[in-house]
């Protein structure tokens, strides 16, 4: 089994996502409590994606976050560099355009996309920086992007009960329920290691997104953040 490290080598990433993919989204739904459910109808109300409009639900395995957008009419591209989640992804919803990318070079044209989003999924990414530049280059002017991601609790108590949480509860209930638990021993540093919500807020605006703004979700535990790119 695959472990990615913190240096997040794209085929070390890619190959660690191949080997949760069968299990991924109930694996999710445990480690959560469920609380995934409820940030993936955050997301789809930030995005507000409208009948024939295009989103790209970048970092999609196996498009479950993808399924909110396709129910509103709009046209959605799941896109995902692991074979494995997209293999997965088009057993179950063999209706979805499911595309092979990288976040860091995405496959598609220059202001392709009314809206782009990626939960859960800019922190695996080797290139923040460069993949924050590359939605915004496909995204259509006067559109938006919404991002979902692990962050950091507001309150520093239960900041301390979370870290905690994450790097002892957590890789024990993924070895019950995940077919690659030390993949989540990665998951849990990267989200560790991973930069709080104004710094995610700067990076984003130098990607060139205007009107930027986050809000928390779970006290902190995940922030979504949305921009604009200007018409």
């Amino acid at each position: 089994m695959t472990r990615a490290s913190l240096d997040k080598q794209p085929h070390e990433v890619a190959s660690m996502f191949d080997d949760v993919a069968e299990k991924y989204d109930l694996t999710n739904d445990v480690l959560s409590l469920g609380q995934d459910r409820v940030w993936r109808k955050a997301v789809a109300r930030a995005v507000d994606a409208r009948p024939a409009q295009k989103v790209l639900d970048l970092a999609a395995g196996t498009a479950t976050s993808s399924l909110p957008f396709a129910q509103t009419g709009a046209y959605v591209v799941p896109c995902d560099f692991s074979l494995g989640m997209l293999r997965v992804g088009k057993r179950n919803h063999p209706h979805l355009p499911f595309t092979a990318g990288d976040a860091t070079k995405l496959p598609f044209r220059d202001d392709s996309f009314d809206a782009v989003t990626i939960s859960f999924g800019l922190r695996n990414v080797q290139e923040t920086d460069q993949a924050l530049r590359e939605l915004y280059r496909v995204t259509k002017p006067g559109g938006r992007v919404v991002i979902c991601e692990f962050s950091h609790p507001t309150w520093a108590p239960f900041r301390t009960v979370y870290t905690e949480y994450l790097m002892r509860a957590l890789p024990p209930v993924a070895r019950a329920v995940s077919s690659n638990p030390d993949a989540y021993v990665y998951l849990a540093e990267s989200i560790r290691d991973w930069p709080d919500q104004p710094a995610l807020a700067a990076k984003l605006q130098k990607a060139g997104w205007s009107e930027v703004a986050w809000r928390n979700l779970s006290g902190g535990i995940v922030a979504l953040h949305r921009g604009f790119k200007p018409a």
